[in-house]
């Protein structure tokens, strides 16, 4: 009895009689123990979608750094390279640069079993695969491995030293033993990849951290789409009845009679499979059940005191529906919204296992599924189990 009087008083505090309705709703959240979990994973789903490329081990644009002598390598393999400079400018690449876009690696990776040098030339043993091993031979000038040679380098030597022509114009000297030196230790390096490699030799993993922010701007970009088309639709339907309220819930239950997959198919085919048109795609199919709901709480809520106190103050229609209805129907739209951003990812991921999703290389878990499913049941089955296992856990908990 004394402890249940306790919590009475405790209820009875004025930090618990006026709390404001976000502080109301974080004490809910904090008491729905699946939600909080769900919360925790969209945040850092969010923080490894902004920092991929920084994150990711591979963090060229799309991850898209090509190995072909390593296809689908198993998951821990590990691999000696060789750092192989391009004869070709790279431009600069500053910190919001990469964050967006990712950089351009200077480097073409050559895989390798062994190596050795031989005046002033690097002789390695070039892997390929299992049954190749250590059989195919490449032979490449020191000062080349270094450095962006011109197309017409010029190189001389004179006793220990190297004098060439670099692709900005200018020449240098470096002695023999300087640019061996230079190899052993910056450009021969030993690389794990975690998660194996796929059909192109690219990392698994850095393309499964890419995958992220495809799937989350895909989900955040599509309900933006639909509420803003299902908000204002369902709002002026809800508020002003009558035939306006006739002809968009007519226009409503047409676009509602087409299946949605095969709406979305028909988007992706007419305006192509670049990113923002599927955003706009998937967003253009998922409006309908925002529209429906905006116009049942509109209906219900513009019968209260306060919207005829609004009115009878002459307060514009515009008003009323933006500053006085619309934020009490807030709850009901954090719910349907919470539902289609899950409901996005499954549909991008959807598209682009059946092929008509956004386009390689960019890395989507839906087109690394679709490549790897044939896989299951082999010694390879983890480059369809990852993608698919990365989709499983992070849609329910949105």
């Amino acid at each position: 009895m004394q402890q249940t009087q306790k919590e009475a008083q405790q209820q009875l505090q004025p930090q618990n009689l006026y709390l404001s309705p976000n502080q109301k709703a974080f004490k809910r959240l904090k008491r729905n123990k699946p939600a909080v979990v769900g919360f925790v994973i969209l945040c850092f789903a969010v923080f490894i979608a902004v920092f991929a490329y920084f994150l990711a081990p591979d963090p060229t644009t799309n991850a898209n750094d090509q190995v072909p002598q390593m296809p689908t390598q198993p998951v821990g393999f590990k691999a000696k390279l060789l750092k192989l400079t391009k004869d070709r400018t790279i431009a600069s690449t500053n910190f919001f640069t990469r964050l967006l876009w990712g950089i351009d690696s200077p480097y073409e990776l050559v895989p390798l079993t062994g190596w050795h040098f031989e005046g002033d030339s690097l002789l390695i043993d070039k892997f390929t695969t299992a049954a190749t091993k250590d059989t195919t031979k490449s032979a490449y000038h020191i000062a080349d491995v270094v450095y962006a040679l011109a197309t017409n380098p010029d190189i001389t030597k004179q006793n220990d030293a190297l004098s060439f022509t670099l692709l900005s114009g200018e020449r240098i000297t470096k002695t023999i033993g300087e640019l061996q030196k230079n190899i052993e230790t910056k450009h021969i390096i030993s690389k794990t990849y975690l998660l194996g490699t796929d059909k192109a030799g690219r990392d698994n993993l850095s393309r499964l951290i890419l995958g992220v922010r495809v799937s989350l701007s895909v989900g955040i970009m599509s309900v933006l789409i639909s509420l803003i088309i299902g908000v204002v639709l369902g709002a002026v339907a809800g508020y002003f009845r009558g035939k306006t309220d006739d002809a968009i819930m007519w226009f409503i239950n047409v676009f509602w009679s087409v299946p949605l997959l095969l709406m979305v198919f028909a988007l992706v085919m007419v305006m192509g499979r670049h990113f923002w048109q599927i955003y706009l795609a998937v967003g253009l199919t998922m409006w309908v059940e925002v529209a429906i709901l905006v116009r049942g709480q509109f209906l219900s809520l513009r019968e209260k005191e306060y919207v005829e106190a609004a009115k009878s103050l002459g307060f514009s229609h515009g008003r009323i529906i933006f500053k006085h209805i619309l934020p009490n129907a807030i709850g009901p739209i954090v719910v349907v919204t919470a539902a289609n951003f899950a409901s996005a990812i499954i549909i991008e991921a959807g598209l682009s296992f059946l092929g008509i999703g956004v386009e390689l290389p960019t890395p989507s878990w839906g087109s690394m599924l679709n490549e790897y499913y044939g896989y299951v049941g082999t010694s390879k089955a983890f480059l369809a189990l990852i993608p698919g296992t990365a989709i499983c856990v992070k849609t329910p908990w949105h």
